[in-house]
């Protein structure tokens, strides 16, 4: 007996060694090394499609991506960054300076980093900009460090409300108040059509929700059959939802896309995912009208003299993209895709970086062991997008819009809907799909940046492409 249980408690030992080398080896593995390059992570994912030695294909540099180098820009500005108390701003106002330009202007636009030690970037979300002026540390160029400077430059070929905002250590650089908006109105030679038009950026500070730089009630007279266009704009992590009360309106844009055949609706909250955008319209009536934060007193208030009162409104139905509009023919109808990938949202028990504890994980793995999608340029791509996380993700892909086919099984029925943000509730499966036709290596992650940070993040990579940026401490570059 006394041999047997010496037996039994050598086998222990050695189970217990032997565990413990398995997790010990999971713990320095996780460990992100100093400096790695983007396409040294992640698993290689062809969607179905050739899986070609990568290494093998001419190389596209992502430096050599860039928009026109020659030529006078039809709009140019500089935006600086700096800290300002106790937020960091451009050029000392958050939200940063409005930049307004139209559809084929030449723009030009230089960061400087006066003194954030981090490092800065600027990336403008939702316009499918060439790769080299996504504004991606570490991925599309080097961060701004302190008295650096760097000039962006691209042609505004989009019309829309779009936002932009530092990619450098963004989870914290975001929230401290390094973004602004970006309208690109339409190129059209005829007259702008008269009336109001406000964008409205949802921004908390201090856990209180802003309109811009307004945490309260914000006034403005309007004349009854004014033409209003607020462009509504979520640059925090989570879902806002606003509601618009006192007048019919249409919803004529979602995330700089036009929606077909819009119809008139009242009595509906917008809920807004992180990163975001809707464009809502409507004549001016006698009465008031407010747009409001769902949850708070922050509102804008219209009326004929800016006076009077109109009462937050009681729990209204959510307003739903997949039904709302006119459908119009698409190059997807029917289409055969190149390739069809699988983003599966989750958690998982492990190591992230060295941290143990439960992860996010993206088709069973924890970064960097998350897909990096292959893509050659032309391709027909659908991606099919399960959250079983318990958690909502508003997921983001660089520099590509992607349409909407189909949320829970069920295809869309109204205009095609256009994003470049979709938000995913737990439980929720959509399909999506867009054309490979801005090549280059894209980031594609939650833009509720804390995720992004702890690990949910991947890429997008087009065959033929590398970059020559690093990741990581040593070379000062963090996007999340």
């Amino acid at each position: 007996m006394r041999l047997l249980i010496r037996a039994l408690t050598v086998v222990g030992v050695v189970l217990l060694v032997g565990v413990a080398g398995l997790v010990g080896k999971a713990w320095w593995d996780s460990r992100l090394p100093s400096s790695y390059s983007a396409m040294e992570t992640g698993v290689l994912d062809y969607g179905g499609g050739p899986s070609g030695d990568h290494a093998a294909h001419p190389q596209l540099v992502v430096d050599r991506l860039t928009g026109p180098q020659d030529g006078e820009p039809d709009f140019r500005t500089t935006l600086i960054a700096a800290e300002t108390g106790d937020k960091w701003a451009f050029n000392g106002r958050v939200p940063g300076p409005e930049l307004h330009v139209r559809q084929g202007d030449l723009v030009e636009v230089t960061l400087v980093n006066r003194d954030i030690d981090d490092g800065v970037t600027i990336h403008w979300h939702g316009v499918d900009v060439p790769n080299a002026e996504d504004g991606v540390a570490g991925v599309t160029q080097d961060a701004v460090m302190p008295g650096e400077r760097y000039t962006y430059r691209f042609l505004a070929k989009q019309v829309g409300t779009f936002w932009y905002h530092s990619h450098q250590v963004s989870s914290k650089q975001v929230r401290r108040g390094l973004y602004g908006a970006l309208v690109i109105h339409s190129g059209g030679s005829g007259p702008p059509r008269t009336g109001i038009d406000r964008t409205l950026i949802v921004h908390d500070f201090d856990g209180k929700p802003a309109l811009n730089d307004v945490a309260g009630v914000q006034r403005l007279a309007v004349h009854p059959g004014v033409h209003v266009r607020l462009r509504l704009v979520n640059s925090n992590n989570g879902p806002e939802r606003l509601t618009l009360t006192g007048a019919p309106f249409t919803v004529v844009a979602i995330d700089g896309t036009d929606v077909n055949g819009p119809t008139t609706i009242e009595g509906r909250t917008l809920d807004v995912g992180a990163g975001a955008r809707y464009d809502v319209a409507f004549d001016m009536p006698e009465g008031p009208v407010r747009l409001g934060v769902a949850g708070s007193e922050t509102a804008l208030f219209l009326s004929r003299d800016g006076t009077g009162e109109l009462d937050s409104p009681p729990e209204l139905p959510i307003f739903d993209p997949a039904t709302y509009g006119r459908p119009r023919t698409t190059i997807f109808d029917g289409a055969r895709f190149d390739r069809t990938f699988e983003l599966k949202i989750g958690k998982k028990f492990g190591f992230f970086d060295g941290k143990p504890g439960r992860h996010w994980s993206v088709n069973g793995e924890i970064f960097p062991d998350t897909p990096m999608y292959v893509v050659r340029e032309g391709d027909l791509v659908k991606m099919r997008i399960e959250n079983d996380s318990g958690s909502v993700h508003p997921m983001h892909l660089h520099g590509h819009h992607v349409l909407v086919l189909s949320r829970d099984g069920k295809p869309t029925s109204g205009s095609p809907w256009w994003v470049d943000t979709l938000n995913v509730a737990s439980g929720e499966e959509y399909e999506v799909a867009f054309r490979a036709d801005n090549p280059g290596v894209w980031m594609d992650h939650c833009h509720n940046l804390p995720h992004a940070a702890d690990g949910l993040t991947m890429h997008l990579m087009y065959e033929g492409v590398s970059t020559p940026f690093r990741l990581g401490g040593d070379d000062h570059n963090d996007p999340e």
